[in-house]
């Protein structure tokens, strides 16, 4: 025999020595039938008038599961109005302060550029070379040609080579912004 089989088999034999036990024990027990107690009935309906129930109670269950579900997104879409609120309010800071940043820029380099222009070529020059590149063909860009052309003039010939070449990728308009210069 198995374990369940010897498990079962021991179970069925204690409930039936377990009732004449029982009566034993209780003729036993002076006062043990002078109180009877009243058998609750749960139900008495059949299985037709239970599915009859659960047929009745079906569209009450279906609309209180549709009002719960119905309230839960109405909690997502407050949660998601919050979030949406909270981003706007996010972007239009970072859109404040871009533009006081850009107008900074612009003020920047118009005096930066006016520096330049007054400085002798030479010394520009030797000041750009040092410079990132891209800032330096920018500022020279910006500079009346003849001036340019001697401040170039001026620089070590890899540098000049290099800014002359920034120079006209950023004035091609087929260049990719992913192509790198040097």
């Amino acid at each position: 025999m198995t374990d369940v089989t010897t498990l079962t088999a021991l179970k069925t034999l204690a409930r039936k020595l377990a009732l004449p036990m029982a009566g034993f024990v209780l003729m036993a027990i002076p006062g043990a039938f002078a109180e009877e107690r009243p058998v609750i009935m749960t139900t008495k309906a059949t299985a037709d008038e239970i599915r009859e129930f659960c047929t009745n109670i079906a569209d009450a269950a279906r609309d209180q599961r549709y009002l719960l579900q119905k309230q839960e997104l109405e909690n997502l879409q407050k949660d998601i109005d919050a979030r949406i609120k909270t981003l706007e309010t996010r972007r239009a800071e970072y859109e404040d302060w871009l533009n006081r940043r850009n107008n900074f820029l612009k003020t920047a380099e118009a005096g930066l550029v006016e520096i330049y222009r007054k400085m002798k070529p030479d010394a520009a020059a030797a000041q750009l070379a040092e410079i990132n590149p891209e800032i330096a063909s920018a500022i020279v860009m910006k500079l009346p040609p003849r001036q340019s052309s001697t401040i170039l003039a001026e620089m070590p010939a890899d540098k000049a080579a290099l800014l002359t070449r920034l120079i006209a990728i950023a004035g091609d308009p087929n260049t990719s912004k992913a192509k790198d210069p040097s």
